[in-house]
C-alpha cells in the first residue's frame, strides 16, 4: 500500500489515497438488487399497504360503478353451392374478423339497428340521461380453425341488451346483401359498358376491312405478290450463276495456275470448267497441247543427258525444239489473258442487269407484302374485339345471375341469450389494482433504495471512495444484538472476527507516511453508533497479542466508555492527565494482556477540544511515543464534537471507521473532507459489521483452516 496523500475536499476524484499501480479507477455507482432485497424485507409493509390501498379504491369503483349486463350471440359461415363459371364474391379473409368487428361497432350499423327497432316495435329503447338510446358495446370472437363468430352485448339495462343484440345481426345480415347488390348492379352496369364499346369497335374494323379490300383489289394483289416471289426467286438465282462463272474466271488467274509446268488435277477441273462456259476454248487447248510437247522434249532431254554431252548435236537440237514448244506455249497464254478480259467484262454487264431487276422486283414485292400485311392487320383486330366481345357476353350473363342468387355466407347460429351480469371488468380493475399497488409499492422501495447512501458492502465503499479500504469486520451474532461483544483475545474461536483484526494490523504494519510508520493513530467515525471504540479496543488488542506494546487512550472526554469494556475504571483518566501532565504513569492502567496499556477518559468534561490544543497534550503525545511502539486514541465522532477534528492534524495518521448498512456516504465524505481541511492524515477506511453471508465476502470463510491448538491444525491437514 502506497503513501497517503490528501486530496482537496473540492477535487471531483476525490479519494483518501494514491491508487495502487495498474489498479483500475473506482466503478461507477449502480443499482445493486441484494440492497434492493435487503430495503425490501426493512420495509415489506410498503407495498403491502400500496397493495390493499389499491385494492380497496378497486373494490370501492366497482361498488360505486353502475353494473354492465352482457348478452351473447354467434353466427357462422354457411355452405353455398359453387356454380360452375358463375360469378362469385370475394372478401379478404385474413382480415375478415378485424372488418366485421368494426362494421358490427361502427355508428352507421348502430343507427340502422335502432331504426329498425323503432320500426319492429319488439323492445322500446331505452335512453340516457341526455335522452340519447343507451350505448351498447359489442365485442366479436372466433375459435381458432373455426367458422363461429361469437359476439358480445354490453350496456347497463338487462332487456335492452339481448333485443339491440339480435336486431344488430340481423341488421348487419341485410346490410350486407344490400351492399353486394349495389356492388353487382355497378359490375353489371361497368361489363355492359364495355360489351357496348366493343361492339361498336368490331363494327367499324369490319367496315375498314372491307373498304380496303375493295380499293386494294385484294384477290389480284395476292396472285401478283405470289408471282413476283417466283420471277424474283428466279432471278437471283441467274445471279448466283454468273457469280460463279466471275469467281471462275478469277481462279484462273492465279499466279502460277497455269504455268508450263502445271498439270495437276485443279488445273484440269479449272480447264474443263471455263470449256464448259465457252471461255478460252481454242488458246486453252493449244496451250495444253504446247505444254504436253513441252514436257515430252523435257524427258527425253533427260534420258539423252545421262549417255551425251550438253553440246552435242542432239542435245542441242532437243534444246531448241524445247525453247520453240515454250515460246507457243506462251503465245497461247497470252491469248488465253485476253479471252478472260474479254469474258469477265461480258459476266459484269450480266450480273449488273441483274442486279437492277432483282432491285425493282424486291420493291414490288415489298409494296405487295405491306398491303397485305395491313390487311391482315385490320383483320387480328377484328378477331381480337371478337374474342373480347364474346367472354365479356358471358360474364354479363353471369354476373345477371349471380345477382339474383342469394350468395350471404354468414348466418345467425344462436339468437342473443338473456342478459347476465359481467364481472370482467370488476376482474380487470382488481387485476390492475394489485399491478399497480404491488409496482407504487416496489416502487417506493426502490425509490428508497436508490435514494439511501448507506453502505451495504465493499464493492459499495469502494465505488464511492476508490481503493481506500484498509480492513472490513464482519458482522458477528454478539453484534446482531444477541450478547455483549466479547473483546479478541489469544486463540479466539471466533475466527473470521480475529482474522479480520489481524488482517487490519498487518496493513497498519507496514503501511507509511511520509517515509515513516505511523505510531500515534486517531480512530474516528463520522456519527455516533458506528463502532469506532470496538474496533479501536479489539485492533489495540491485536497488535497488542502480535508483540507491540500498545497504548489504548479513550479520548472521548464526554461519552467514552471503552473502560466498561475493559472493566477498569473511568478515573483518573485523560481529562486529569491534561492539567497535570507531569506524571504520567500514575494514569495508565494494566490489561489483562501483558504488552496493552490504557488510559480511560476521566472526569466528564464540556470542553475536551481546549485541552487538546493545550502545549500539554504535544508533550503528552511526546511522551507516549518514546515508551510505546503504537497509541490508538479512541476519539469522539466527527460530527459528534470538534475533538477528532482538532486531534487529527497532531497524530500520524487517522483510521476513519464506517458501518455496514448504517453510514451515509454523504455524511462520510464530508467528514472526511472536514479531516483533509485540518490537513489530518487519513490512513483509509475500516467496515465494520460487513455482511459476512454476502457472495462478495470471501475473506476468511474456511473455517478448516483456523485451528485453536495442533493437534486439531494436524487433524484439519
Amino acid at each position: 500500500m502506497k503513501d497517503l496523500i490528501p486530496v482537496p475536499p473540492s477535487d471531483p476524484g476525490f479519494q483518501l489515497m494514491e491508487p495502487m499501480a495498474g489498479s483500475p479507477p473506482p466503478a461507477a455507482p449502480k443499482f445493486r438488487l441484494h440492497k434492493f432485497l435487503f430495503f425490501l424485507r426493512r420495509f415489506w409493509w410498503i407495498p403491502v399497504a400500496a397493495l390493499a390501498l389499491s385494492f380497496s379504491t378497486a373494490i370501492a369503483i366497482f361498488f360505486l360503478t353502475p353494473p354492465t349486463f352482457v348478452s351473447y350471440g354467434s353466427m357462422w359461415e354457411t355452405e353455398k353451392i359453387q356454380l360452375a363459371g358463375g360469378a362469385a364474391f370475394t372478401e379478404d379473409r385474413d382480415n375478415f374478423l378485424g372488418t366485421q368487428a368494426e362494421l358490427l361497432r361502427s355508428k352507421m350499423l348502430r343507427n340502422l339497428t335502432l331504426k329498425r327497432m323503432q320500426v319492429v316495435g319488439t323492445n322500446e329503447i331505452i335512453l340516457d340521461q341526455n335522452g340519447e338510446p343507451i350505448p351498447v358495446d359489442i365485442q366479436v370472437f372466433s375459435t381458432p380453425k373455426s367458422s363461429v363468430y361469437t359476439i358480445e352485448a354490453s350496456s347497463a339495462n338487462p332487456s335492452f341488451t339481448p333485443a339491440y343484440l339480435n336486431s344488430i345481426m340481423q341488421q348487419y345480415l341485410e346490410y350486407r346483401k344490400n351492399i353486394r347488390r349495389e356492388v353487382s348492379g355497378d359490375t353489371l352496369a361497368s361489363i355492359s359498358e364495355q360489351v357496348q364499346r366493343l361492339e361498336q369497335d368490331m363494327k367499324q374494323g369490319q367496315a375498314a376491312l372491307n373498304e380496303y379490300e375493295r380499293s386494294n383489289n385484294f384477290a389480284v394483289l395476292q396472285e401478283e405478290s405470289t408471282i413476283e416471289a417466283s420471277y424474283l426467286a428466279k432471278l437471283k438465282t441467274e445471279l448466283s450463276d454468273y457469280q460463279l462463272q466471275m469467281k471462275l474466271l478469277a481462279a484462273r488467274e492465279l499466279e502460277g495456275a497455269w504455268d508450263s509446268g502445271n498439270t495437276n488435277n485443279t488445273s484440269d477441273k479449272l480447264y474443263e470448267s471455263l470449256r464448259s462456259s465457252g471461255v478460252g476454248d481454242t488458246s486453252a487447248s493449244g496451250r495444253q497441247d504446247a505444254n504436253r510437247e513441252i514436257e515430252l522434249l523435257q524427258l527425253q532431254r533427260e534420258r539423252l543427258a545421262k549417255y551425251l554431252r550438253p553440246k552435242h548435236p542432239k542435245m542441242v537440237k532437243l534444246d531448241e525444239e524445247i525453247a520453240r514448244a515454250q515460246k507457243l506455249a506462251d503465245f497461247y497464254r497470252q491469248q488465253n489473258h485476253e479471252q478472260i478480259d474479254t469474258a469477265r467484262q461480258a459476266l459484269q454487264i450480266k450480273i449488273d442487269g441483274v442486279q437492277q431487276f432483282v432491285k425493282e422486283w424486291e420493291a414490288k414485292i415489298s409494296d405487295s407484302n405491306q398491303r397485305i400485311a395491313t390487311a391482315d392487320s385490320l383483320k387480328q383486330n377484328i378477331q381480337r374485339n371478337q374474342g373480347m366481345y364474346e367472354r365479356l357476353s358471358a360474364l354479363l350473363q353471369n354476373v345477371d345471375i349471380s345477382r339474383n342468387i342469394d350468395q350471404e355466407t354468414l348466418a345467425i347460429l344462436e339468437a342473443a341469450s338473456p342478459a347476465k351480469r359481467s364481472y370482467k371488468e370488476g376482474k380487470t380493475m382488481l387485476t390492475q389494482a394489485a399491478i399497480i399497488g404491488l409496482g407504487l409499492g416496489f416502487g417506493i422501495v426502490f425509490l428508497i433504495t436508490v435514494r439511501d447512501d448507506r453502505f451495504n458492502s465493499l464493492v459499495e465503499v469502494t465505488e464511492k471512495f476508490g481503493d481506500s479500504v484498509v480492513g472490513q469486520v464482519p458482522e458477528i451474532p454478539e453484534m446482531s444484538g444477541l450478547g455483549p461483544l466479547a473483546l479478541l483475545n489469544d486463540n479466539d474461536d471466533r475466527h473470521m472476527f480475529a482474522e479480520s483484526y489481524r488482517n487490519l494490523r498487518s496493513a497498519l504494519l507496514y503501511l507509511t507516511v511520509d517515509g515513516q510508520k505511523p505510531r500515534i493513530l486517531l480512530i474516528t467515525s463520522a456519527v455516533p453508533n458506528e463502532g469506532k471504540s470496538t474496533v479501536a479496543t479489539n485492533l489495540a488488542r491485536a497488535m497488542a497479542l502480535g508483540g507491540s506494546k500498545v497504548l489504548l487512550v479513550d479520548a472521548d472526554l464526554r461519552k467514552g466508555h471503552i473502560h466498561e469494556n475493559l472493566k477498569l475504571q473511568s478515573k483518573p483518566g485523560l481529562n486529569e492527565l491534561l492539567r497535570q501532565p507531569d506524571n504520567v504513569d500514575q494514569f495508565i492502567q494494566a490489561t489483562d494482556l501483558p504488552n496493552f496499556s490504557f488510559i480511560a477518559r476521566g472526569s466528564v468534561s464540556r470542553n475536551p477540544g481546549d485541552l487538546f490544543l493545550s502545549l500539554a497534550f504535544d508533550q503528552i503525545i511526546a511522551r507516549f511515543r518514546e515508551r510505546f511502539d503504537y497509541v490508538l486514541i479512541d476519539c469522539s465522532p466527527v460530527f459528534a464534537a470538534d475533538d477528532s477534528s482538532t486531534l487529527a492534524p497532531k497524530v500520524d495518521g487517522t483510521l476513519f471507521v464506517v458501518r455496514s448498512r448504517f453510514s451515509h456516504a454523504r455524511a462520510v465524505r464530508e467528514a472526511l473532507e472536514l479531516l483533509f481541511q485540518r490537513q489530518a492524515k487519513v490512513l483509509g477506511l475500516v467496515l465494520n459489521r460487513s455482511d459476512a453471508s454476502a457472495r462478495s465476502y470471501y475473506s476468511y470463510k474456511y473455517a478448516e483452516y483456523y485451528a485453536v491448538n495442533t493437534e486439531e491444525a494436524e487433524k484439519g491437514s
